[in-house]
């Protein structure tokens, strides 16, 4: 199981943005105050830094010279405007306002009777909106869980459920770690599908199962395995912002 050590949660980040938007004085700088994208970060072989907006679209950060998360490749959250510089072999050329790293991470393995004990059965409720999503190999999920503002470590993963009939069921655990109280907060993670069968270019349903607060729960994604790309392979377990494992 993979230590999360931050978990990035909505509420602060609203709240920091009610603060900073009575400061502003335009439009503009309101704008960049949010996310206005989803993307994974690569490597190019040739070392170039380039972002994956969704399954087609390929942009490049024109200001950013050396990879910002140590070669990792990670899922982000980006402020940009698009540029007329050239964008190479890329789609779009951007100016990166600011990017702020997902917790990205594998999946874990099923355990069968040992699950409960090892990776924990506390509640969440996966938020529907527009960072939930299933694209570019990865199922990022936005959750809502309870803290209590204590420091506390939360663990999270994402296992297959060895469905015979489902090879694309998959489960989300929680482990709260004992910390079941306070106040209510979101989280974002992001968890990479590749242990996933191959769609061989299909788009399939991925269904993911979780245990919600009152019954157990689940959602389906259009899912289709990702193409190969020349980025480095690598998971990285970066940022958020509540203590998560």
């Amino acid at each position: 199981m993979m230590k999360i050590t931050h978990l990035l949660f909505t509420t602060g980040i609203l709240l920091g943005m009610l603060t900073l938007s009575s400061c502003v004085d335009d439009d503009n700088d309101a704008n960049r105050l949010y996310p206005n994208a989803l993307v994974t970060v690569k490597e190019a072989a040739d070392e170039t830094v380039y972002f994956q907006l969704d399954e087609n679209t390929t942009l490049l950060p024109v200001n950013i010279t050396s990879h910002p998360f140590g070669s990792k490749e990670v899922r982000a959250l980006v402020n940009y405007d698009e540029v007329d510089d050239p964008s190479q072999v890329y789609d779009k050329a951007v100016k990166v306002n600011w990017i702020d790293s997902i917790r990205t991470k594998p999946m874990a393995p099923n355990l069968g009777e040992e699950n409960d004990e090892v990776y924990g059965n506390d509640p969440v409720e996966v938020v529907a909106d527009w960072v939930t999503i299933a694209e570019d190999g990865y199922l990022t999920l936005r959750f809502r869980t309870m803290w209590s503002h204590q420091g506390i470590t939360h663990y999270v993963n994402l296992i297959p459920t060895n469905n015979p009939d489902n090879p694309y069921e998959v489960e989300f655990r929680h482990d709260a770690n004992g910390d079941v109280s306070g106040r209510v907060g979101d989280g974002l993670v992001a968890f990479r599908l590749d242990q996933l069968p191959d769609t061989e270019g299909e788009t399939v349903k991925l269904k993911l199962k979780w245990k919600s607060f009152h019954t157990d729960k689940s959602a389906e994604f259009d899912y289709r395995t990702r193409a190969a790309t020349p980025a480095t392979s690598a998971i990285a377990a970066e940022r958020s912002v509540i203590p998560l494992q």
